[in-house]
């Protein structure tokens, strides 16, 4: 049974930092996409950011670009997201997510992936 945990999250004020992990287990994934949500209180969800498991090649949302930056630990089947210059509109809870299917691509739809984790919530105050 493939699971998928973040953790990570928390308070932080504008223009600080926060480091996601997103970890994987019962399966071992080794081509396939795997991306990062977000959703707001009143928003639908919205794509962050996407990295193929075994290129190491990235999307990101124009939103989160020179902020963000999203790697992997093959090793232990983790995937982070470093947050930087953290603004109250990345107030969201942050879900991990990966793409079932072995191919090069970089879905930004939420319907591309399979599996999703719990989600970790994310607040920045302004």
């Amino acid at each position: 049974q493939v699971q998928l945990v973040e953790s990570g999250g928390g308070l932080v004020q504008a223009g600080g930092s926060l480091r996601l992990s997103c970890a994987a287990s019962g399966r071992t994934f080794s081509r396939n996409p795997m991306a990062w949500f977000r959703q707001a209180p009143g928003k639908e969800r919205e794509f962050v950011v996407a990295i193929n498991w075994s290129s190491g090649s990235t999307h990101y949302a124009d939103f989160v670009k020179g902020r963000f930056t999203i790697s992997r630990e093959n090793a232990k089947n983790t995937v982070y997201l470093q947050m930087n210059s953290l603004k109250p509109e990345d107030t969201a809870v942050y879900y991990c997510a990966v793409d079932a299917a072995f191919w090069p691509g970089l879905p930004v739809s939420g319907r591309e992936y399979e599996y999703w984790g719990q989600g970790t919530q994310v607040t920045v105050s302004s």
